[in-house]
């Protein structure tokens, strides 16, 4: 059985977020809550739910159109429309009577090989079907979904002892390839992996604060960037998912937990805490948390609350000698320190680490299963045994042992050598045993991560690097601070173009940073505008223009292959490449225009070849140039791969991969796919109409500069991409080329990185992240 159409019952946030992803992997879904009585609209809920939705930012819908694949209606006259679903999601409130009469229901009309799963977090799964039918039980696991669940990758899968094996694998391979999830199998334990620890860590991080003085600013400067964790930090995560939600989880935690479990000492919530969820302010949904937004005054201020007094006060970046440390000795650095900030790292992650290994084999068969767990769930860079390899699995023992704490036996085990090694190219774990086995990965994944184990790279410098993917296939890798380009990107860009030919059959462009590329390096810019080195910076702009139309040219397949940001120079390439393999979860975009700049690596010219090519484009010279005006001088960026087609940035035929551990494997196979009888594409010609087209778009613009909808800068930025796109001095009697229009881009780049507007934009960007509308 193939899974073709979906139910989820509970429309709340966690249900209604489950829905939406289903249908971002195209499959129809029903979506039932309960009637709203003496209603017009009996499914009111789980209409609005879908509505709000529509509104929600981060978006859960990839696209807009998505909610059409959804189908409402409430679980008391409705049930009926679960007869053909091949799966049925359970998202509604965590009470087990509720769930045991709801499966009673859905048992009577779902057909004999549905599986049915609850998103339950904190019953176990012998507790829910305990009393259902044994054909029941055979089709039903727990699959725990992460919030919000298009973003964060983690599925936990708990299986039953009545569970059917071959459930469970397609369970798995549906949400592995499908929906993208990285899925984790879980023993039936409370919290199961992601939040036995997860939990653990927050509340022993914020009581141990408490304990030893140390700020909220501190303990999130301290417990973020420098062990892996994201920024947010310990508070500002439980700003995030909401204070309130854990009195609610602790409370589920010492219904089932062992009473000598170490997580008792962590269980009750601080009096502060419980006076912030008291007062409403119960993080980010409420009206603030550890921080708040003061808009007092008509200012916007970000304050921080003062642990011991309740008051708030306005936010400073603590100066500390451990995270200073961090940066030159790592994470043992960083627990090293002679001062109260250091022990309270040294603390929380002593109590988190030691912790997680005295877990396994209670909530997992394996390490791997609780470092992929807490990396996808929770965004750590590291998981629990990788940073305890990260201090070394001796040094961490022998501390311990120092300071009087229990060493848990697998940890023992772990010695000199750690938990994780690699043997002849393949990276093994330590098992429960004390012995190492192979990592495994599922078919179709391919990581240049495992390739880096056991090869080198074929060419590399300081930004960029070539490696050997097998079958003749070449990947570029930029390394690059966030994968800017830069010189060193291109000149190894450039080094490929004349290696490929000589020994292998494509190029694969790729790379696992957290962002493909977030563009060129506007540090180097502003430099070598402040040193009025206008020569330097237009031979870079020629250096990128050549480089680029070298690669679209090349007498080889090139395959981009981006997730996450691709943006500006980053976006250039990938439109000069033949076919993009694109995680679902790539957000592209020229955004020159923000810092005062155009496209000028071709961007513009691509953009204008797509849209004049467009078959579903209007006639005339006009359109092409219009469409591509819009997209560019508002900096537009896609919200998703799907949405980066509706604007051209992918093309139809360009593929969509929703596992992001699967894009290369698919690039590749893409590149070899091309390789026989491959030809570069013909260079496109251009007839513009010039003149009249700067004029109307120039009063377009002037518009919205006296309406207050944009600056009198934009309108000069504005100006100068109207002049490349329109043709500059030509009609549409004449035929330009592509280097033509790419004379124009250097141009007009050229024109305005000399104004001081620009040097302005550019300064204000790299020092806050944000664009300044000057």
């Amino acid at each position: 059985m193939s899974i073709q159409k979906v139910a989820v019952l509970g429309a709340g946030v966690m249900g209604s977020g489950i829905a939406a992803h289903f249908s971002n992997a195209g499959i129809p879904v029903v979506l039932l809550d309960i009637a709203t009585p003496d209603a017009p609209d009996r499914s009111a809920i789980a209409n609005s739910a879908v509505a709000k939705m529509l509104k929600t930012e981060p978006a859960p819908f990839m696209h807009k159109r998505n909610a059409r694949l959804i189908t409402t209606g409430n679980l008391e006259e409705d049930l009926d429309l679960l007869a053909d679903c091949d799966w049925i999601v359970e998202a509604v409130i965590e009470r087990l009577d509720i769930k045991r009469e709801l499966y009673a229901k859905v048992d009577r009309v779902r057909k004999a090989q549905a599986v049915v799963s609850s998103n339950t977090s904190t019953i176990p799964l012998a507790d829910l079907v305990g009393q259902m039918p044994e054909a029941f039980r055979r089709n039903f696991l727990i699959t725990h979904f992460f919030n919000p669940p298009r973003y964060m990758r983690l599925l936990e899968v708990v299986a039953g002892t009545d569970t059917e094996p071959g459930v469970v694998t397609m369970i798995r391979e549906f949400a592995d390839q499908a929906l993208g999830k990285g899925v984790v199998a879980c023993k039936d334990t409370p919290g199961f992996i992601g939040n036995r620890i997860g939990v653990y860590w927050l509340q022993c991080a914020v009581v141990e604060a408490l304990r030893m003085g140390i700020t909220v600013e501190q303990a999130d400067a301290m417990i973020a960037r420098p062990v892996g964790i994201p920024k947010t930090g310990v508070f500002g995560l439980l700003d995030l998912v909401g204070l309130d939600l854990m009195p609610h989880i602790l409370a589920s935690m010492d219904t089932h937990l062992r009473p000598d479990d170490a997580f008792r000492e962590y269980f009750e919530t601080p009096a502060v805490i419980q006076k912030m969820i008291d007062s409403g302010y119960i993080g980010r949904k409420g009206k603030g948390g550890f921080y708040r937004l003061n808009r007092s005054a008509g200012k916007r201020v970000r304050e921080v609350i003062n642990l011991d007094t309740g008051e708030y006060h306005g936010l400073t970046k603590p100066k500390l000698a451990a995270v200073a440390a961090a940066k030159a000795g790592g994470l043992r650095a960083l627990v090293s320190q002679d001062d109260t900030a250091s022990r309270y790292a040294w603390q929380v992650l002593a109590k988190t680490l030691s912790y997680s290994a005295s877990l396994v084999p209670e909530i997992a068969a394996d390490i791997v299963a609780v470092d992929t767990a807490m990396k996808l769930g929770y965004n750590w860079r590291h998981g629990p045994f990788e940073l305890i390899d990260h201090l070394g699995a001796k040094w961490f023992a022998d501390k311990l042992e120092a300071a009087g704490m229990a060493i848990p036996d697998l940890l023992g085990k772990a010695g000199p050598g750690g938990f994780y090694r690699t043997r002849e190219g393949r990276r093994q774990h330590l098992d429960i045993h004390g012995d190492y086995q192979d990592v495994e990965r599922a078919d179709g994944i391919l990581l240049l991560a495992d390739i880096k184990l056991d090869s080198t790279a074929v060419a590399s410098n300081s930004a960029a690097s070539l490696w050997d993917i097998g079958d003749g296939v070449l990947c570029f890798e930029t390394h690059s601070k966030m994968n800017s380009i830069e010189t060193g990107v291109l000149a190894m860009l450039g080094k490929a173009l004349a290696i490929v030919p000589q020994s292998y059959r494509a190029l694969v462009i790729y790379n696992e940073g957290e962002n493909f590329s977030v563009g060129a390096n506007l540090g180097l810019a502003l430099y070598a505008a402040n040193m009025a080195a206008w020569d330097d910076i237009e031979q870079m702009v020629q250096q990128g223009q050549d480089t680029y139309q070298a690669l679209k040219y090349a007498p080889f397949p090139v395959i981009g292959a981006p997730a996450g940001l691709a943006l500006g120079g980053g976006c250039e390439i990938l439109l000069n490449s033949d076919a993009l393999v694109a995680h679902s979860e790539t957000y592209m975009g020229l955004v020159e225009t923000g810092v005062g700049l155009i496209p000028g690596w071709g961007g513009c010219t691509q953009m204008l070849a797509r849209w004049s090519a467009n078959p579903r484009r209007p006639g005339g010279p006009m359109p092409p140039v219009v469409k591509v005006f819009e997209t560019v001088s508002v900096a537009t960026v896609a919200k998703s791969a799907v949405e980066a087609r509706d604007y051209l940035f992918l093309r139809p035929d360009d593929e969509i991969v929703m596992n992001r551990d699967r894009v290369l494997a698919r690039a590749k196979a893409r590149a070899l796919s091309m390789v026989a009888d491959y030809q570069p594409p013909e260079p496109p010609e251009f007839r513009l109409p010039g003149p009249s087209a700067k004029a109307a778009l120039d009063m377009a613009v002037e518009g919205f500069v006296k309406s207050g909808r944009a600056t009198a800068y934009d309108q000069v930025v504005a100006g100068a991409l109207a002049t490349i796109l329109s043709g500059g001095d030509t009609d549409v009697t004449e035929t330009l080329s592509e280097a033509d229009l790419l004379a124009l881009e250097r141009r007009e780049f050229m024109r305005l990185i000399r104004q001081p507007q620009t040097l302005a934009r550019i300064e204000h960007t790299m020092e806050t992240g944000r664009p300044l509308r000057n």
